[in-house]
């Protein structure tokens, strides 16, 4: 006797193939029902309704999805938080640990300025892989991220000629001579914070450009990575959950990044020292660290614009988005434009348990 077809879908080998369109209708829903505050100042407001379509399409997913890196505990944000259950969680549905940010960028968005995306990386499970992706218990990380020619770069070298905690005129002299550019002449992105001021003077000392952003390093890591983005090196500190998301993404497009956990203070060391974390925070992750395995799905839709997506564009009676969908397994990457119809589009909502015309 024939098996019905959701038997055999649940069965299928190689199941993200299946869902991983699904998991781009989520982050499709969470921009399209954040867009409309893009400069409204309400930041939290944004969220809230990013979050609110994500948990209403995954409503519709037939997956077992536990959130293992969440948002929300850095900034006080409606966040969807770690241990949280996403999907219709029948039996014997396909199970994934789920990282994701409904808006990476909510400043920005709050602000009307680029840089704002909504986020979600996932791995199914894999033999000889206990923790797909790394939960960091601190606010914050240091990061360098570079692409895919630095990282061969470097391998062939050898590991230790691109260090996370060397003077930035060795790494970038690395980075520069991977690229076959004078340091000079790379481009370097930083977030504008107080924090980076020293950095951002050594980065104008030694002649480099230097791209600011004030917010979403997600997509600020990821950038080095992708062709065409016009950036060679990100570098500073930021979200630590952030940097497991870029990790997802920039492993499956074969770059790399150095991070390390940053206390802000002595109280935070001595609750990471407490929460027995005291041998991690020499650690420099990598990638693989952050990433682990190849069964790991990586996508994004742009809300404003940013070097990894156009935002949001609504035209008349249509909104067109602009995705991004990686696979660490084959290194697949695809852009996905939508043209949405508005008088027909509806998206679910988790508050409201119903669709809802845009």
């Amino acid at each position: 006797m024939t098996k019905p077809l959701s038997s055999d879908l649940q069965s299928y080998y190689d199941f993200e193939r299946i869902v991983e369109i699904d998991f781009i209708r989520a982050t499709e829903a969470a921009a399209l029902n954040s867009y409309s505050w893009l400069g409204r100042g309400e930041k939290e407001k944004a969220d809230a309704a990013a979050c609110d379509a994500i948990r209403g399409m995954f409503d519709l997913i037939n997956v077992c999805g536990e959130v293992v890196i969440g948002e929300g505990i850095k900034d006080n944000a409606p966040g969807i938080f770690k241990g949280e259950h996403l999907g219709q969680w029948r039996p014997n549905a396909p199970k994934f640990d789920i990282a994701l940010d409904p808006i990476d960028g909510t400043t920005s968005i709050a602000k009307g300025l680029p840089n704002a995306i909504s986020v979600i990386a996932a791995a199914s499970p894999e033999p000889g892989v206990s923790v797909a992706l790394q939960d960091i218990p601190a606010f914050y990380m240091m990061k360098l991220a570079y692409g895919p020619a630095v990282k061969i770069h470097a391998q062939k070298t050898g590991i230790d000629c691109l260090k996370l905690n060397a003077p930035i005129e060795e790494s970038f002299t690395v980075i520069a001579r991977a690229l076959r550019k004078r340091v000079q002449d790379l481009t370097v992105c930083v977030m504008d914070r107080p924090r980076h001021e020293r950095l951002i003077h050594n980065i104008r000392e030694l002649g480099c450009s230097l791209r600011m952003i004030s917010d979403g390093d997600v997509s600020a890591a990821i950038a080095p990575s992708l062709p065409d983005s016009g950036i060679d090196v990100y570098i500073g500190i930021g979200g630590a959950p952030e940097a497991v998301l870029a990790a997802a993404a920039v492993k499956c497009l074969g770059g790399d990044i150095q991070t390390q956990v940053w206390p802000r203070d002595l109280k935070e060391r001595d609750e990471l020292i407490a929460s027995d974390y005291e041998d991690q925070l020499k650690k420099v992750f990598t990638a693989d660290d952050l990433a682990r395995g190849k069964n790991i799905i990586f996508c994004a839709t742009g809300i404003s614009e940013s070097a990894l997506l156009p935002g949001v564009k609504i035209n008349g009676n249509t909104a067109t988005t602009h995705s991004i969908l990686m696979r660490a397994k084959q290194k697949t990457i695809r852009y996905i434009r939508t043209v949405h119809n508005l008088s027909e589009k509806t998206i679910r909502l988790r508050s409201s348990k119903q669709e809802h015309h845009l």
